[in-house]
């Protein structure tokens, strides 16, 4: 069935799932908004569609036949930037954790609803539009930290690190204000580029991420700090 564009803008969706039923809704939906949707139903297809970099988002289950969501969320995130978005099981939290360690954007736990759907997907393809249109050419110095926004590459002590998108508006927004603590939420209403602030505990996560790429010993961290009951901050070191 043709469904009329509706305000997708024609961004391109790959959606993975081994169940049929959930693939056609998720796909229904977003189609109705006006997203095309190309659709995998195992992990290997997947994984050979990512590849492609035609997409501006991946939904991915995390429970698919011959390679895992997992597996593919940490093979694409190695060669690629684009935004993935995991779908998991209600008590499944390690899968979570685990996605978000491996540069997922976020998640969403089945049964979900439609709108919260679209909701986290439109954040996503928000977010990653606001970027883009911020670029310019500035560039960020905070001791052995070097950010450049343009580029959207960091160089710690000399040299390149790989930051996925979250991390790297996390980062940036700590940097703006050097020496000054930000909340969980301000940086999770930054993240989303909206009062939704989805799961606090992907923020922590994804500081875990960055001091593990931007500290010297991440488990005595220099630079980027927790300010306890408040939030954190990114000093120069």
């Amino acid at each position: 069935m043709s469904v009329a564009p509706a305000n997708g803008n024609g961004e391109r969706i790959l959606l993975v799932d081994d169940d049929a039923g959930v693939r056609d809704v998720v796909a229904f939906t977003l189609r109705r908004e006006g997203f095309e949707v190309d659709e995998e139903r195992d992990g290997p297809s997947a994984l050979e569609s990512g590849r492609t970099g035609r997409y501006s988002l991946v939904v991915l289950d995390v429970m698919l036949p011959g390679l895992s969501g997992v597996e593919v969320c940490r093979a694409l995130r190695a060669e690629s930037d684009v935004p993935i978005l995991m779908l998991t099981a209600r008590d499944a939290e390690s899968d979570r954790v685990l996605g978000l360690e491996l540069g997922a954007d976020d998640y969403v736990t089945k049964p979900f609803s439609s709108a919260e759907l679209l909701s986290r997907v439109r954040a996503i393809l928000r977010r990653r539009e606001l970027d883009r249109a911020g670029g310019g050419a500035t560039v960020r110095k905070l001791g052995g930290l070097q950010i450049d926004l343009g580029r959207h590459e960091v160089l710690v002590d000399g040299e390149r690190v790989h930051l996925t998108l979250s991390e790297f508006k996390v980062l940036s927004l700590l940097a703006e204000q050097p020496d000054a603590v930000v909340s969980r939420r301000e940086l999770m209403q930054h993240l989303w580029a909206s009062e939704h602030v989805g799961d606090e505990h992907a923020c922590e996560v994804h500081i875990s991420n960055l001091r593990r790429k931007i500290e010297r010993d991440p488990s005595q961290p220099e630079r980027l700090l927790t300010v306890r009951g408040s939030g954190y901050k990114l000093v120069p070191a």
